[in-house]
């Protein structure tokens, strides 16, 4: 398989720049994997394509307001982005700066409300490692004075709205550089329909990192490499899960990033409970082992994303659904319309 494959004309006004007005007024695409067969709706009626014996797994992870803005305590300006949190006794990160000049090992960092930051190491990758200093707590600092990290294609800065918009209503545990973004649809009004309906719904953390926004540089899609990312699954989640599998029930992930989280827990198709660091790379030919329904976005051409959902539905059903997107004018990407596949 070469990159090209994962191709398609994507006109630049319909990558959504702003949410809609409502979580759950975006529009929704659903895919029949067996029936080969394509319909649409609207988000808020997703009741309707549950069953009431299935099994609803989310993403509970919480996106960190992620770019900071300083100086070095030499005066310049510079930008950095905490791209993941390095165990150690202190808060280090491995970040990424933005500056007139890379600060070099030693250099002092300073930011507003009492951060610091010392620059520990950089590697020939450009990344630097970070220990910052801070009175109180990290994550109340990062919140006061943090800035939302949106994808590279929504063309502008944050606003006040991307922190709740850029956030699923069930995010709990901090830690993703991007927001699960299927799960932006989602509403409490619409999590407590299913459960009325008798769905069971259960979640995963796995920490949306760096890796989402890189795109694939090699042609021969094998030569590519995915970023790790942190995942948990209870022992609660996973017995659900297996459970379900054993009776016959629908497994549904709400996400690729589900996906990958499950996924890299099964073996022999049990999921287990734990946490983990995945590097999971899904193309076409890919056997699934646990789910079977899968909701995502409307993904970027030539992207590790619309190569998974491929491998869930088949190359050729998907770009051609795709296809039908861009001719029904729907909204792509991270705030942009949802797609069912089951």
């Amino acid at each position: 398989m070469l990159l090209n494959d994962f191709d398609f004309v994507l006109p630049d006004e319909l990558i959504a720049q702003f949410p809609a007005d409502k979580r759950d007024e975006s529009r929704l695409m659903m895919l029949d994997r067996k029936r080969r067969t394509i319909n649409v709706g609207i988000f808020s009626e997703i009741d309707r394509q549950f069953r009431a014996d299935d099994l609803l797994v989310i993403n509970d992870t919480r996106v960190i307001p992620a770019r900071l803005l300083g100086r070095k305590a030499t005066g310049g300006k510079l930008e950095v982005f905490l791209v993941r949190r390095i165990p150690a006794p202190r808060e280090r990160w491995l970040c990424m700066t933005k500056a007139s000049r890379a600060p070099k090992p030693g250099s002092e960092l300073i930011f507003p409300a009492g951060l610091t930051a010392v620059v520990l190491e950089s590697d020939e990758s450009g990344f630097r490692t970070l220990e910052f200093s801070y009175p109180g707590e990290f994550h109340d600092i990062l919140e006061q004075i943090g800035r939302i990290p949106l994808p590279p294609y929504i063309r502008r800065e944050d606003q006040e709205l991307d922190r709740e918009r850029y956030q699923t209503v069930f995010a709990r545990h901090n830690g993703a550089l991007a927001a699960p973004t299927a799960g932006l649809h989602f509403t409490p009004e619409i999590l407590g329909q299913l459960r009325r309906q008798g769905v069971e719904v259960h979640a995963v953390t796995l920490h949306v990192g760096l890796g989402t926004f890189l795109p694939v540089r090699s042609s021969d899609l094998r030569q590519h490499r995915m970023h790790a990312e942190d995942y948990s699954i209870s022992l609660e989640t996973a017995t659900a899960i297996n459970l379900a599998r054993r009776e016959g029930r629908r497994v549904i992930a709400l996400g690729t990033t589900t996906t990958r989280a499950l996924e890299s827990a099964a073996v022999d198709g049990v999921v287990e409970a734990g946490d983990g660091s995945t590097k999971l790379y899904i193309l076409p030919g890919y056997r699934f082992q646990v789910i079977d329904g899968l909701f995502t976005n409307f993904h970027l051409p030539k992207s590790t994303l619309l190569m998974l959902v491929s491998a869930f539905a088949g190359r050729d059903f998907i770009l051609s659904a795709y296809q039908r997107a861009v001719a029904e004018r729907f909204r792509f990407f991270s705030y942009g319309d949802a797609m069912l596949i089951v």
